[in-house]
């Protein structure tokens, strides 16, 4: 782990400056100080994109809630012939960001993120439309996380393609994605699937917290992408009324936490960032799982900021992309 400064900053392009800067005054004047949100504005600027290339198409788990999710393909299925001459992929079920607040499966950031994930990471990728805060709090996005992935595990052959292979199952998310993937694997660490077989959770600064005001929180509290106020912002509008940052789905090993030392839990990796307000979140993380038995690895890159994956432009993310690829085929060959 390199050393860091006392006041590090990141070393971005100017594009990248420039889209953070448009994106936190969007923020800013979408989500209001009483704690609701300005979908209206929001949505003009969160623009939808239908399903393209590397074969994706959106499937819909239950309408009542807007549960639905968009699955990639990179190799698609040939027509015809024997199915079982289709070489299996690997499955990644992916939970995007977003303070749990906003953003969709076809935003188009999302959508752009997830498509390359597919295609370099040769996976295929289930990419879940869950239900958003402050109008549906806790635990809605859990139950919608759990959901789909249990849909997944009873669909059909015909509606899932030939080439999925669901014994090679991966979480993911980023942000409060990588969160929702936490709480989704102790979920199914309960539960007797048919066909899904979860090898790995990789959580990309997954979003934690806690009452405590940790050093990262200090250091990098106007930014960049995530500040500390906009974090304070989401935990308000996402957890149960009169909670604090202590619950247990924000501080996961913190004193109203569970234990999960006995807990069924995949193999996991931890991506954090060295100028990412949530770093020290995501390192208590990463050695709560150590301390709790569970197979963890640790990827630390100093220079990056929140959300650095998701930009695709940062010298990280092909970085990013082998530490990835080096996880899943350590699980897949066990």
């Amino acid at each position: 782990m390199s050393e860091q400064s006392a006041n590090p900053k990141p070393n971005m392009p100017w594009k990248v400056k420039l889209f953070m800067g448009a994106f936190s005054w969007v923020f800013d004047a979408s989500f209001r100080h009483d704690v609701s949100v300005n979908r209206r504005l929001l949505s003009f600027f969160d623009y939808k994109v239908p399903p393209d290339g590397v074969a994706s198409s959106d499937t819909t788990v239950d309408p009542s809630r807007n549960l639905w999710f968009r699955l990639y393909n990179p190799t698609p299925t040939p027509t015809g012939g024997d199915p079982n001459d289709v070489v299996g992929l690997p499955v990644i079920v992916f939970f995007h960001g977003g303070g749990f607040v906003g953003g969709h499966a076809n935003s188009i950031l999302i959508h752009n993120a997830v498509h390359q994930l597919a295609r370099e990471l040769h996976a295929i990728v289930v990419s879940v439309n869950y239900r958003l805060a402050p109008e549906h709090r806790f635990p809605c996005q859990y139950e919608d996380g759990f959901d789909a992935l249990r849909f997944i595990d009873e669909m059909d052959g015909r509606d899932l393609p030939a080439n999925a292979d669901l014994s090679r199952c991966f979480l993911a998310g980023e942000s409060a994605g990588g969160n929702l993937a936490h709480h989704v694997a102790l979920r199914a660490g309960e539960y007797s699937f048919k066909r899904v077989n979860l090898l790995g959770l990789i959580a990309v600064q997954p979003f934690f917290g806690g009452e405590e005001r940790v050093e990262s929180e200090i250091r990098f509290s106007r930014g960049p992408i995530l500040r500390l106020d906009l974090t304070d912002w989401f935990w308000r509008a996402f957890l149960p009324d009169g909670s604090d940052r202590d619950h247990p789905a924000a501080n996961v090993f913190g004193p109203n936490a569970g234990e999960i030392s006995d807990a069924r839990f995949p193999a996991a990796i931890v991506i954090i960032g060295g100028c990412d307000p949530l770093r020290d979140w995501d390192m208590r993380y990463y050695e709560g799982l150590k301390r709790s038995g569970k197979e963890v690895y640790l990827v630390d890159y100093p220079n990056a900021i929140h959300g650095f994956w998701s930009m695709g432009v940062m010298p990280e993310y092909c970085l990013f992309l082998e530490e990835v690829k080096e996880f899943m085929q350590k699980q897949m060959g066990k």
